[in-house]
Protein backbone atom coordinates (compact mmCIF):
# COMPACT_ATOMS: atom_id res chain seq x y z
CA UNK A 1 0.00 0.00 0.00
CA UNK A 2 1.75 3.21 -1.40
CA UNK A 3 0.36 5.57 1.66
CA UNK A 4 1.72 9.12 0.15
CA UNK A 5 0.25 8.21 -2.93
CA UNK A 6 -3.37 8.06 -1.24
CA UNK A 7 -2.63 11.36 1.25
CA UNK A 8 -1.88 13.08 -2.05
CA UNK A 9 -5.07 11.62 -3.66
CA UNK A 10 -7.36 13.14 -0.07
CA UNK A 11 -5.10 16.38 -0.39
CA UNK A 12 -6.48 17.04 -4.24
CA UNK A 13 -9.99 16.55 -2.40
CA UNK A 14 -9.79 19.30 -0.21
CA UNK A 15 -7.09 21.34 -2.51
CA UNK A 16 -9.59 24.59 -3.55
CA UNK A 17 -10.70 24.88 0.36
CA UNK A 18 -7.32 24.55 1.73
CA UNK A 19 -6.20 27.40 -0.21
CA UNK A 20 -9.28 29.39 0.80
CA UNK A 21 -8.74 28.41 4.32
CA UNK A 22 -5.24 29.62 4.28
CA UNK A 23 -6.02 32.98 2.84
CA UNK A 24 -8.71 33.35 5.54
CA UNK A 25 -6.03 32.24 8.30
CA UNK A 26 -3.47 34.47 6.92
CA UNK A 27 -0.82 31.95 6.10
CA UNK A 28 0.71 34.36 3.67
CA UNK A 29 1.64 36.59 6.56
CA UNK A 30 2.34 34.07 9.35
CA UNK A 31 5.34 33.46 10.66
CA UNK A 32 5.12 29.64 11.97
CA UNK A 33 2.99 27.20 10.97
CA UNK A 34 2.33 23.39 12.38
CA UNK A 35 0.76 20.39 10.79
CA UNK A 36 -0.41 17.97 13.55
CA UNK A 37 -0.40 14.65 12.02
CA UNK A 38 1.68 15.53 8.97
CA UNK A 39 1.98 11.87 7.71
CA UNK A 40 4.35 11.71 4.66
CA UNK A 41 3.95 15.51 3.72
CA UNK A 42 1.31 15.36 1.03
CA UNK A 43 -0.14 18.70 2.40
CA UNK A 44 3.31 20.19 4.04
CA UNK A 45 4.85 20.10 0.66
CA UNK A 46 2.50 22.37 -0.78
CA UNK A 47 1.96 25.19 1.47
CA UNK A 48 3.16 29.03 0.04
CA UNK A 49 4.31 30.61 3.06
CA UNK A 50 7.53 32.78 4.78
CA UNK A 51 6.67 30.80 7.78
CA UNK A 52 8.46 27.92 9.56
CA UNK A 53 7.24 25.07 8.35
CA UNK A 54 6.31 22.58 11.19
CA UNK A 55 4.80 19.02 11.48
CA UNK A 56 4.49 16.32 14.16
CA UNK A 57 3.35 12.75 13.49
CA UNK A 58 3.25 9.86 15.50
CA UNK A 59 4.83 7.48 13.03
CA UNK A 60 8.46 7.06 12.32
CA UNK A 61 8.11 5.99 8.89
CA UNK A 62 5.64 8.86 8.00
CA UNK A 63 8.16 11.48 8.85
CA UNK A 64 11.02 9.69 7.11
CA UNK A 65 9.28 9.85 4.09
CA UNK A 66 7.95 13.43 5.18
CA UNK A 67 11.83 14.80 4.91
CA UNK A 68 11.81 13.85 1.45
CA UNK A 69 8.85 15.67 0.61
CA UNK A 70 8.99 18.45 2.93
CA UNK A 71 12.44 18.89 3.26
CA UNK A 72 12.26 22.95 4.56
CA UNK A 73 10.13 21.29 7.43
CA UNK A 74 11.14 21.21 10.80
CA UNK A 75 9.95 17.80 12.06
CA UNK A 76 9.01 16.48 15.42
CA UNK A 77 7.96 12.68 16.46
CA UNK A 78 5.44 13.18 18.79
CA UNK A 79 2.06 12.18 20.04
CA UNK A 80 -0.43 14.81 19.49
CA UNK A 81 -2.34 14.42 22.33
CA UNK A 82 0.70 16.02 24.13
CA UNK A 83 2.13 18.82 22.08
CA UNK A 84 5.68 19.56 22.77
CA UNK A 85 5.66 22.99 22.09
CA UNK A 86 5.11 26.32 24.12
CA UNK A 87 1.47 27.92 24.39
CA UNK A 88 0.81 30.07 21.36
CA UNK A 89 3.97 29.31 20.13
CA UNK A 90 1.93 28.84 16.40
CA UNK A 91 0.55 31.26 14.04
CA UNK A 92 -1.26 28.65 12.29
CA UNK A 93 -2.16 25.03 13.48
CA UNK A 94 -3.69 22.43 11.10
CA UNK A 95 -4.74 18.70 10.83
CA UNK A 96 -6.13 16.88 7.98
CA UNK A 97 -8.06 13.85 8.10
CA UNK A 98 -6.76 13.14 11.77
CA UNK A 99 -9.25 13.56 14.27
CA UNK A 100 -11.35 10.33 13.47
CA UNK A 101 -8.22 8.37 14.43
CA UNK A 102 -7.10 9.74 17.42
CA UNK A 103 -8.10 8.45 20.95
CA UNK A 104 -9.33 11.30 22.41
CA UNK A 105 -9.90 14.18 20.04
CA UNK A 106 -11.19 17.02 22.36
CA UNK A 107 -7.88 16.66 24.10
CA UNK A 108 -5.68 16.78 20.64
CA UNK A 109 -7.95 20.48 19.68
CA UNK A 110 -7.74 21.81 23.56
CA UNK A 111 -4.12 20.93 22.43
CA UNK A 112 -4.12 22.83 19.08
CA UNK A 113 -5.37 25.47 20.98
CA UNK A 114 -2.84 25.76 23.44
CA UNK A 115 -0.17 26.16 21.16
CA UNK A 116 -1.67 28.15 18.00
CA UNK A 117 -3.11 31.53 17.10
CA UNK A 118 -5.65 30.19 14.61
CA UNK A 119 -7.14 26.43 14.22
CA UNK A 120 -7.96 24.51 11.78
CA UNK A 121 -9.51 21.07 11.15
CA UNK A 122 -9.75 20.25 7.03
CA UNK A 123 -11.20 17.39 6.81
CA UNK A 124 -12.97 14.58 9.04
CA UNK A 125 -15.49 12.48 7.35
CA UNK A 126 -19.19 11.16 8.54
CA UNK A 127 -19.11 7.51 6.71
CA UNK A 128 -22.90 7.30 9.19
CA UNK A 129 -24.00 8.83 6.38
CA UNK A 130 -22.03 7.67 2.80
CA UNK A 131 -24.16 7.35 0.64
CA UNK A 132 -23.47 4.67 -2.27
CA UNK A 133 -25.01 3.91 -5.58
CA UNK A 134 -26.16 1.50 -7.46
CA UNK A 135 -27.93 0.29 -4.24
CA UNK A 136 -26.06 -3.06 -4.80
CA UNK A 137 -22.42 -1.23 -3.60
CA UNK A 138 -24.08 -0.13 -0.08
CA UNK A 139 -22.57 -3.27 1.42
CA UNK A 140 -19.13 -1.74 0.50
CA UNK A 141 -19.76 1.20 2.38
CA UNK A 142 -20.51 -0.69 5.45
CA UNK A 143 -17.73 -3.32 5.24
CA UNK A 144 -15.26 -0.04 4.61
CA UNK A 145 -16.63 1.80 8.07
CA UNK A 146 -16.80 -1.56 9.94
CA UNK A 147 -13.07 -1.58 8.85
CA UNK A 148 -12.70 1.52 10.37
CA UNK A 149 -14.38 0.69 13.18
CA UNK A 150 -11.91 -2.18 13.93
CA UNK A 151 -8.94 -0.29 13.16
CA UNK A 152 -9.70 2.41 16.01
CA UNK A 153 -11.30 5.03 14.12
CA UNK A 154 -14.36 6.67 14.48
CA UNK A 155 -15.85 6.49 11.20
CA UNK A 156 -18.80 9.66 12.19
CA UNK A 157 -16.97 11.51 14.08
CA UNK A 158 -16.72 14.24 11.48
CA UNK A 159 -20.66 15.02 12.17
CA UNK A 160 -19.13 16.02 16.12
CA UNK A 161 -15.78 18.84 14.46
CA UNK A 162 -17.88 21.70 15.33
CA UNK A 163 -19.08 20.84 18.93
CA UNK A 164 -15.71 19.68 19.40
CA UNK A 165 -13.80 23.21 18.44
CA UNK A 166 -16.68 24.56 20.67
CA UNK A 167 -16.16 22.37 23.81
CA UNK A 168 -12.33 23.15 23.63
CA UNK A 169 -12.65 26.91 23.70
CA UNK A 170 -12.12 27.75 20.09
CA UNK A 171 -14.59 30.61 19.13
CA UNK A 172 -15.57 28.95 15.50
CA UNK A 173 -15.48 31.36 12.63
CA UNK A 174 -16.28 28.89 9.72
CA UNK A 175 -17.35 25.23 9.60
CA UNK A 176 -19.44 22.81 7.47
CA UNK A 177 -19.17 20.17 5.15
CA UNK A 178 -17.13 20.42 2.47
CA UNK A 179 -19.05 21.08 -0.75
CA UNK A 180 -18.81 18.58 -3.53
CA UNK A 181 -17.42 14.67 -3.09
CA UNK A 182 -14.45 12.82 -4.25
CA UNK A 183 -14.04 11.90 -7.70
CA UNK A 184 -12.32 9.54 -9.00
CA UNK A 185 -10.64 11.61 -12.12
CA UNK A 186 -8.61 8.59 -13.61
CA UNK A 187 -7.52 5.25 -13.55
CA UNK A 188 -5.16 5.84 -11.17
CA UNK A 189 -7.03 7.59 -9.04
CA UNK A 190 -9.98 4.05 -8.93
CA UNK A 191 -6.55 2.47 -8.22
CA UNK A 192 -5.48 4.30 -5.59
CA UNK A 193 -8.90 3.63 -3.73
CA UNK A 194 -9.15 0.24 -4.56
CA UNK A 195 -5.66 -0.31 -2.89
CA UNK A 196 -6.95 1.32 0.26
CA UNK A 197 -10.24 -0.90 -0.15
CA UNK A 198 -8.47 -3.86 -0.09
CA UNK A 199 -6.23 -3.60 2.30
CA UNK A 200 -8.93 -2.39 4.89
CA UNK A 201 -11.63 -5.41 3.99
CA UNK A 202 -8.74 -7.88 4.00
CA UNK A 203 -9.55 -10.64 6.66
CA UNK A 204 -12.85 -8.94 7.14
CA UNK A 205 -14.69 -9.62 3.98
CA UNK A 206 -13.96 -12.62 1.95
CA UNK A 207 -12.07 -11.74 -1.36
CA UNK A 208 -14.44 -13.19 -3.50
CA UNK A 209 -16.74 -10.76 -2.11
CA UNK A 210 -14.27 -7.71 -2.63
CA UNK A 211 -13.53 -8.55 -6.26
CA UNK A 212 -17.18 -8.69 -6.55
CA UNK A 213 -17.93 -5.50 -5.79
CA UNK A 214 -14.94 -4.09 -7.47
CA UNK A 215 -16.04 -5.09 -10.75
CA UNK A 216 -19.83 -3.81 -10.35
CA UNK A 217 -18.13 -0.39 -9.46
CA UNK A 218 -15.55 -0.42 -12.01
CA UNK A 219 -18.62 -1.41 -14.43
CA UNK A 220 -20.99 1.50 -12.57
CA UNK A 221 -18.40 4.30 -13.00
CA UNK A 222 -17.78 3.48 -16.99
CA UNK A 223 -21.56 3.71 -17.34
CA UNK A 224 -21.53 7.37 -15.42
CA UNK A 225 -23.43 5.46 -12.86
CA UNK A 226 -21.68 5.23 -9.83
CA UNK A 227 -22.25 8.11 -7.07
CA UNK A 228 -19.80 7.78 -3.56
CA UNK A 229 -20.23 9.97 -1.60
CA UNK A 230 -19.06 10.66 2.24
CA UNK A 231 -20.37 14.22 3.93
CA UNK A 232 -16.80 15.58 5.07
CA UNK A 233 -16.34 18.51 7.75
CA UNK A 234 -14.06 21.26 8.30
CA UNK A 235 -13.92 23.59 10.86
CA UNK A 236 -11.53 26.80 11.99
CA UNK A 237 -11.86 29.33 14.43
CA UNK A 238 -9.49 31.35 17.13
CA UNK A 239 -8.65 30.16 20.93
CA UNK A 240 -11.07 32.20 22.99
Amino acid sequence: MNWHARYLQQAEWTHDLRTYLFEQAGLKNARRVLEVGCGTGAILRDLTTPAALHGLDLEPASLAECRIHAPAAWLTHGDAHFLPYPDQSYDIVYCHFLLLWVHDPLRVVREMARVGKSVLALAEPDYSQRVDEPSALKPLGEWQTESLRRQGANPSFGAALAETFYQAGIKLIETGPIQGQAVMRSLEDWENEWAVIESDLAGIVPGGEIQKMKVLDGFARKQGKRTLHVPTFFAWGKPD
